[in-house]
């Protein structure tokens, strides 16, 4: 007997409940889960799955997305603390930003593939992180400190954590369901259909180069969503936030999650924040047990570990 995706739905629908009903449940207990940490693997685990669709689904490699990620985290500091923006401002003007660079990224690059594609993003997002570490208001090295979180709407106070919290939430949720909805729609079919056979993509008569610069740009845009918000909740963008290290560490939160899957990036981004925080007291070794771990997982789990678990689920069943 086999077991289809279709009766697994309904356990996969329970399990994503219960993780949403955690999260609702973190700020009432702080003294079990540190509910900054949480916001922080919010905005990575949005970052990774952002990523994710343009690999994944679209099929193009970007060594660069750490440029809008902190692009977008400069953007709504200097709209908030030298602008004197409201924080939902602040955050629209961020998550702008990052698509509109995304919009120039994606119309230099998706016109070649594979290694071609991933070094031009690359080299891109080091030209992005050598003019924020030259513009006056980035703080250089010190980075942007001190971004005010603001006062949303008018009367919902930010300094406040426990609203803090929630707004980080809402928007990872909106951004996730967003990511859901396009990997399900047509433009997604369309999408996936380029990046498994351009060439007869194009015989039908899809105007594929379209399709890629939206795909980018939306993976940018979300990509800057998650870094506008990280802004907000350290108060802080720093050179960090844009260096090509970050973009290192989304490409291994997707491979290690399931690449190919909508949410498992945001495992893998559950798994590597949890490291660099709980291992933060052994230095340098993060980088070795995250290597370890990423080596395991890749010969272990080719499909990732949501992958994995995927196919557990709907793998034939022996028995009567």
């Amino acid at each position: 007997m086999t077991r289809s995706p279709r009766s697994a739905a309904p356990a996969a629908k329970v399990f994503m409940a219960l993780v949403v009903l955690a999260l609702l449940v973190v700020p009432w207990a702080p003294q079990v889960v540190y509910p900054v940490f949480v916001m922080k693997l919010l905005c990575m685990a949005l970052f990774a799955c952002a990523y994710s669709l343009l690999l994944g689904f679209g099929g193009m490699m970007s060594f660069g997305h750490a440029a809008f990620f902190g692009s977008a985290a400069y953007m709504t500091g200097l709209a908030a603390k030298h602008w004197g923006l409201p924080p939902e401002l602040a955050l629209l003007f961020g998550t702008a930003s990052a698509a509109l660079l995304g919009a120039v990224f994606g119309a230099l690059a998706i016109h070649r593939q594979g290694i071609y594609l991933a070094m031009i993003t690359l080299a891109l997002a080091q030209m992005v992180y050598f003019i924020f570490l030259q513009l006056p208001f980035t703080g250089a090295e010190d980075g942007m400190q001190q971004i005010p979180r603001g006062t949303l709407l008018g009367f919902i106070d930010l300094r406040s954590d426990f609203a803090m919290y929630h707004l980080v939430l809402v928007l990872t949720l909106a951004g996730l369901w967003l990511i859901h909805r396009v990997v399900r729609s047509p433009f997604g079919h369309v999408v996936v259909a380029i990046r498994e056979h351009e060439p007869r993509a194009r015989s039908l008569g899809y105007p594929v180069e379209r399709y890629k610069l939206m795909l980018f740009v939306l993976s940018a845009a979300l990509s800057g969503l998650a870094g506008s918000m990280k802004a907000l909740v350290f108060q802080l963008a720093a050179l960090s936030d844009v260096h090509w290290h970050l973009s290192g560490d989304v490409v291994l939160m997707a491979l290690l999650g399931g690449m190919h899957t909508v949410f498992g990036p945001a495992i893998g981004a559950a798994l590597v924040v949890g490291l660099q925080y709980y291992l933060d007291a052994f230095g340098g070794w993060v980088t070795l047990v995250t290597g370890v771990i990423f080596m395991v997982c890749v010969l272990s789990f080719r499909s990732g570990i949501a992958g994995a678990v995927a196919a557990l689920r709907t793998r034939p069943r022996t028995g009567p």
